[in-house]
């Protein structure tokens, strides 16, 4: 018959409980650095959220404000290429008429060039009178300046610039 001692534990489990007892540290120090663990975690997700409220809160910043200013600032870019570009066309243009007009002018100094001008003073002179009637001038045609562009019709000037432009 077994008796039951109820100031007696039982051998086998009072052996586990002392053992286990012994073996463990301190719940206490364990649950403190545990706790300890976990708020470190929580400051650190706390230094996290805060991170990515303020990246959250630049990217808003960026897409609602400064992504619109961009687009208007590449408009206005895009405005005076086109305007460069025009004018770089019309200084091209500008440029042939010149190579143009300059051809005409050396063409115009070998036809009527200062030398026979000198010539025909010199053979106007009162000793050579007879000479001069044998002498024919030939008559050249009138000149004609070929047609070239207008500066306003690539540059407007409005009727308030004009006004203010003139004296």
């Amino acid at each position: 018959m077994l008796l039951v001692d109820a100031d007696r534990p039982e051998p086998l489990r009072s052996g586990a409980r002392e053992l286990a007892l012994f073996l463990t540290p301190e719940p206490g120090a364990e649950a403190k650095e545990v706790e300890e663990t976990i708020e470190g975690m929580l400051l650190r997700l706390e230094e996290f959220c805060s991170l990515t409220d303020m990246i959250r809160t630049d990217t808003l910043q960026i897409l609602e404000e400064n992504i619109p200013l961009l687009k208007a600032k590449v408009t206005e870019v895009s405005g005076i290429y086109a305007k460069v570009d025009r004018l770089e066309a019309f200084v091209k243009m500008v440029g042939h008429h010149v190579a143009f007009l300059e051809a005409h002018v050396l063409q115009a100094e070998r036809d009527h060039g200062a030398f026979p001008q000198a010539l025909r003073r010199w053979l106007g002179c009162p000793g050579l009178g007879s000479f001069k009637s044998k002498l024919s001038t030939p008559v050249s045609p009138p000149y004609e300046l070929p047609k070239l562009y207008r500066t306003e019709d690539y540059f407007p000037v409005d009727d308030r610039e004009a006004t203010r432009h003139t004296p």
